[in-house]
């Protein structure tokens, strides 16, 4: 029941009121009237090239920020499952730490690091003779990808060394005994093992790369180059509460719940490949 009410229920109303428009007579003076449309908003979805541009850029950003994302929460992992490392407990809370602040706050932290003028990235860039300009349209894309990776990869990092800690440590003495190395064990014995584990983060990625929307909102007011269609879900949001559209902007909806999907099996299923 509990599926039903937060999943289903928001879904399928959201389907029900892509299939309508809202039409006003009398040169749009006259009383709304909400009437069928069928898969007209679908085709203004697949027609609008702000939507096309949108779905572009998120792709292009989750090709690059998920790699370096779940890479370096692989190698923080097998750091902290390493012998070597001491204050083991110390940190994992501080890599972990960064997930803990909301994703609103995140944004707004690095913000003050981004802007010129108060960042001490910045000024110590200036003084150095180099000028960086995080909140341009070369850099903006960069510099989300920067706050989501410091919020997730902690996340990312626990999941991993979770998994590495359930590996049966009569492996590593087999491994041992038969003159591997760290770098051997980690390469022939851990990455193997942890498969599952890097295949369930990568499929939490791809859906939070598709549902981009906190870190471009909060640097809007900063940046020039975020428009209200910067990312789909950015789009969606404008339509509904910017241009009052819903019935547009839950076909958007609709069609990046399908995507999400779409994407997350297609990766689930490569993956599940390359282990059998």
């Amino acid at each position: 029941m509990l599926f039903v009410a937060v999943f289903v229920v928001p879904v399928g109303y959201a389907v029900y009121q892509s299939l309508f428009r809202v039409r006003r007579s009398g040169l749009g003076l006259g009383p709304p009237e909400t009437v069928f449309a069928g898969l007209d908003n679908y085709t203004r979805v697949f027609a609008d090239s702000a939507f096309l541009t949108a779905v572009g850029r998120v792709v292009v950003f989750g090709l690059v920020q998920v790699p370096v994302m779940l890479g370096l929460a692989l190698l923080l992992a097998l750091l902290l499952d390493s012998r070597v490392v001491r204050l083991g407990r110390f940190f994992r809370l501080a890599y972990f730490l960064p997930f803990a602040i909301p994703g609103v706050i995140a944004a707004v932290l690095w913000s003050f690091l981004y802007v010129p003028g108060i960042s001490p990235l910045v000024k110590l860039g200036e003084n150095a003779g180099i000028e960086v300009d995080f909140l341009s349209a070369d850099m903006i894309l960069f510099s989300i990808g920067n706050i989501v990776t410091w919020s997730w990869a902690g996340y990312n990092m626990l999941i991993l060394y979770t998994a590495l800690r359930s590996i049966p440590p009569e492996l590593y003495e087999a491994a041992e005994v038969d003159g591997c190395s760290g770098f051997r064990i980690a390469w022939h014995i851990k990455l193997p093992l942890l498969r599952p584990a890097l295949t369930l983060t990568g499929v939490f990625s791809v859906i939070g790369t598709l549902q981009l929307f906190g870190e471009p909102m909060v640097l809007r007011p900063m940046a020039s180059a975020i428009s209200n269609s910067y990312t789909p879900v950015m789009l969606s949001y404008q339509a509904a509460f910017g241009l009052n559209d819903y019935n547009f902007a839950a076909a958007v909806a609709v069609v990046l719940a399908v995507a999400t999907f779409v994407l997350s099996y297609g990766f689930l299923r490569l993956s599940t490949r390359g282990s059998s």
